[in-house]
């Protein structure tokens, strides 16, 4: 089978590992890729947001099955051409991808059907956001309605970082995707991530994980894209996740049904979890980054088997394969992050790491250059590594961040705290 799998993030990195394992994957092109990606699959230039141009190459280069990775070519309905052009896809169409794109649109989902989230307001001005701000008093939590790489929520624990929060979103410090913003209450427990495949008609759980969305120690600091994250979640534990299923995630996929637009890819739900019941936090339509990196260590090679069955709608006869493991993922970014950084530092120590089945190095913002590799993002590397106690995988994923010699980059020591 030749596979195109669209994205440059660690995420994309992790999914490529996985595929290539599998003996399915006769040819793999990763578009556009990064400098780690390259080390295992071609890569290729390519806009990912250009449907069109998606579809031209798919054609050109006789793929068989494309993988969207990321959020932007969901919602601007990459999938859609694809399949009108007739390739099998993985991943949702625009109208369903909706379900992470637009907040607002989720609070309506789960209205619908049901589902228990946070209470909420939805709003296009200023003005209105603060007199609800201040109608229900702080803590709150300011989102974001549109597409935020991630970092479009603030924790409002004052009125007066709610007053700052909402002016900053709607000054322009999200672009389009503050023009509108959710207010939600702040929801107190503990926050896990559950993954399901959906084909349309059938769902299928395939993992959990907690992600450290901070990005100072202890969990402080700004939110960012995700600074760590591991496998399993003992949060989680599996009354909760039936739960879930039954409250959240089955009543969500039977309403997007209902209103023709069935859902068909990952569905990631965050959840929020007190006193043993589970509250949706948040859709996202892809695989979380760095969660994905976690699940596809523990996963393997049946990776791809499992998104191809999603792909074909054949859930009802697919099942997970799970070792009794765990997996950790330490992010290394640069200096500054997740505010202003400057770009171009060289990372030495890359090419002496153990790479296998225990441990890997995904790369996310990485380039080749003549002076060696180069750091070109934000968030650059991810440590990822197996064990058969977290703390275990914890201790193999330090050590290979401990053989990195890169003095512009940062991580978090304590990746794993709250289960450890």
């Amino acid at each position: 089978m030749n596979i195109l799998i669209l994205g440059s993030g660690g995420r994309e990195h992790a999914l490529a590992w996985a595929v290539m394992q599998n003996p399915k994957c006769d040819k793999l092109i990763v578009a556009p890729g990064n400098a780690g990606i390259a080390r295992i699959a071609e890569c290729a230039a390519l806009d990912i947001n250009d449907g069109g141009a998606v579809v031209q190459f798919a054609d050109e280069n006789l793929i068989e099955f494309v993988i969207i990775g990321p959020e932007a070519p969901l919602a601007a309905g990459v999938g859609d051409r694809l399949r009108e052009a007739g390739l099998l896809v993985f991943g949702p169409s625009a109208a369903a991808a909706q379900l992470e794109a637009s907040k607002n649109f989720t609070k309506e989902i789960c209205a619908a059907a049901g589902a228990p989230t946070a209470a909420y307001g939805h709003f296009t001005n200023a003005a209105s956001a603060h007199a609800y701000a201040r109608q229900q008093g702080a803590p709150l939590v300011i989102k974001a309605d549109g597409l935020a790489a991630g970092k479009g929520v603030i924790i409002a624990e004052t009125d007066e970082q709610a007053t700052a929060a909402i002016d900053h979103m709607f000054d322009g410090a999200f672009g389009a995707a503050g023009a509108e913003v959710v207010i939600e209450e702040f929801m107190a427990g503990e926050e896990a991530s559950f993954f399901v495949l959906c084909d349309g008609t059938d769902v299928l759980p395939i993992g959990t994980a907690q992600d450290h969305k901070r990005v100072g120690e202890g969990d402080t600091g700004p939110n960012t894209g995700g600074m760590g994250a591991y496998s399993p979640a003992p949060v989680l534990s599996q009354a909760i996740a039936d739960r879930a299923m039954d409250e959240i995630i089955r009543p969500t996929m039977a309403e997007m049904a209902r209103r023709g637009t069935p859902y068909q890819g990952v569905l990631y739900a965050g959840l929020m979890i007190e006193d043993g019941a589970p509250r949706l936090v948040e859709y996202n339509a892809r695989f979380g980054d760095p969660e994905c990196q976690v699940l596809m260590m523990r996963l393997g090679a049946q990776v791809l088997d499992l998104l191809h069955a999603c792909a074909e709608g054949r859930l009802a006869s697919a099942q997970v394969n799970w070792a009794d493991d765990h997996a950790l993922t330490v992010v290394m970014a640069t200096q500054g992050y997740p505010e202003d950084y400057v770009k171009g530092s060289v990372i030495a120590g890359l090419d002496s790491l153990p790479e296998g089945s225990w441990s890997m190095m995904f790369h996310a913002g990485t380039t080749d250059a003549p002076g060696g590799m180069i750091a070109t993002g934000g968030r650059v590397l991810n440590a990822t590594a197996r064990g058969t106690t977290l703390q275990e995988a914890r201790d193999r994923a330090y050590a290979l961040i401990d053989q990195v010699n890169w003095p512009e980059g940062f991580c978090r020591r304590d990746i794993g705290w709250r289960a450890l």
